[in-house]
């Protein structure tokens, strides 16, 4: 047995120096090669993590502009349909006044047609009136005037 000890200690001995060698090559990889690795793995988070935020404030910013333009053209189209509705109504006035200075012109002219009418037609009736006494007289005269020959 203390040939299998001192076999295990020869073992040891020759184990201890790689032992050594894997606990510095440990410590050597931690400080020079995963300690930076992970502080620049750490700043790509932070970094990514600011450029998230400023995606987000400038899509915020966005989304605000956006209502604010919605809301300004939706104010404009209120404005400009009250200026059609004004311009609309004006024009419907307009049309209505032009419509009633035209009804009472025809009106007007109607009327004197009527009045006009009226006249000759009295004068007509004068005319066919004497007309008639004149034409009855003849025909007295020409049935008299048969009567004797």
């Amino acid at each position: 047995m203390e040939e299998t000890l001192n076999a295990l200690s020869g073992l040891l001995l020759r184990a201890l120096p790689t032992f050594f060698l894997l606990v510095v090559l440990h410590f050597y990889f931690k400080k020079m090669f995963f300690q930076p690795m992970d502080k620049v793995l750490r700043e790509r988070d932070e970094a990514i993590q600011g450029l998230r935020k400023v995606a987000q404030d400038g899509e915020a910013r966005a989304a605000q502009l956006m209502a604010e333009f919605e809301t300004g053209l939706a104010a404009a189209r209120s404005e400009l349909y009250g200026e059609q509705d004004a311009a609309r109504r004006t024009w419907q006035h307009e049309r209505a006044v032009s419509v009633q200075e035209s009804r009472a012109r025809a009106q007007a002219t109607v009327e004197s047609a009527k009045v006009q009418l009226r006249g000759e037609a009295e004068e007509a009736k004068k005319t066919l009136a004497s007309e008639s006494d004149r034409l009855a007289a003849r025909i007295a005269d020409a049935i008299l005037d048969g009567r004797r020959n």
